[in-house]
């Protein structure tokens, strides 16, 4: 068995087995196969559940490198000014994604290991529309996150004629260029008032935990003080039996 053999084999492996298992096979070997082996990073929970997905379900998987890879090829053709049916392609990656999720997820679960799923979703999702192949599919050890917009980097729309018809299309264009600006520039102040909400609520919690341990503080106290009143109590009742006998 070929060493890229061995190396696959490591990471279909069950997640807690990984660490022990590379280190087996790098006592196994010699120099520089050695040193590559020991170097070889354990995988995070999203990206050995991708893995899993690659080595034990290669359908679903294809099916969303396929559908991802459509996806991106509509959109191209549609920032090039060419005839292509965007939404029909988002509709089926979307389906092929979700798919993937639940396999993926599915396969985890197999193994105790709970992956969630936003994050699997957005990794699948990254991979599947890249422009770049994976150079060591199912070798997957960090997530990846989407590209957005950067993932069309290098596409040059096509320059209309000056037609009315044309002048409209390319307003359109740059009607949609700017919602994509507006997009941003939304999910940039959701994510200002996402974390002015969070530190707001850290601050209240905070205090009342303050106010909480100081009304505990003040119970204990009033509970010792109780607790010496009825002494005191019971000693003078006791003093007032002395004294009537």
């Amino acid at each position: 068995m070929t060493l890229d053999r061995q190396i696959d084999d490591l990471y279909q492996l069950p997640l807690g087995e990984f660490t022990g298992a590379r280190n087996a096979l790098a006592k196994t070997l010699g120099g520089a196969d050695a040193s590559h082996v020991k170097r070889l990073e354990k995988p995070t929970v999203v990206p050995w559940a991708v893995n899993q997905l690659y080595w034990r379900d290669r359908a679903a998987w294809d099916r969303l490198m396929k559908s991802g890879a459509a996806l991106r090829t509509a959109q191209i053709a549609a920032l090039e000014g060419k005839n292509a049916d965007v939404r029909k392609a988002s509709e089926a990656h979307r389906k092929s994604l979700a798919e993937a999720v639940e396999r993926a997820t599915q396969l985890a679960a197999e193994h105790d290991a709970k992956p969630g799923p936003d994050p699997l979703a957005r990794m699948l999702e990254a991979l599947s529309i890249s422009a770049a192949p994976l150079p060591h599919p199912g070798r997957l050890t960090d997530v990846v996150q989407p590209a957005g917009f950067e993932a069309l980097t290098g596409v040059t729309p096509q320059a209309p004629p000056p037609s009315a018809a044309r002048r409209g299309e390319t307003a359109a264009k740059g009607v949609t260029a700017q919602k994509r600006s507006n997009v941003v520039q939304i999910d940039r102040e959701a994510e200002r008032r996402a974390e002015a909400a969070r530190r707001e609520k850290e601050a209240k919690i905070a205090a009342a935990t303050r106010n909480l341990e100081r009304a505990r503080a003040a119970e204990s106290q009033a509970r010792r003080a109780l607790a010496r009143a009825e002494e005191e109590v019971r000693a003078a009742e006791t003093a007032l039996e002395r004294v009537k006998q």
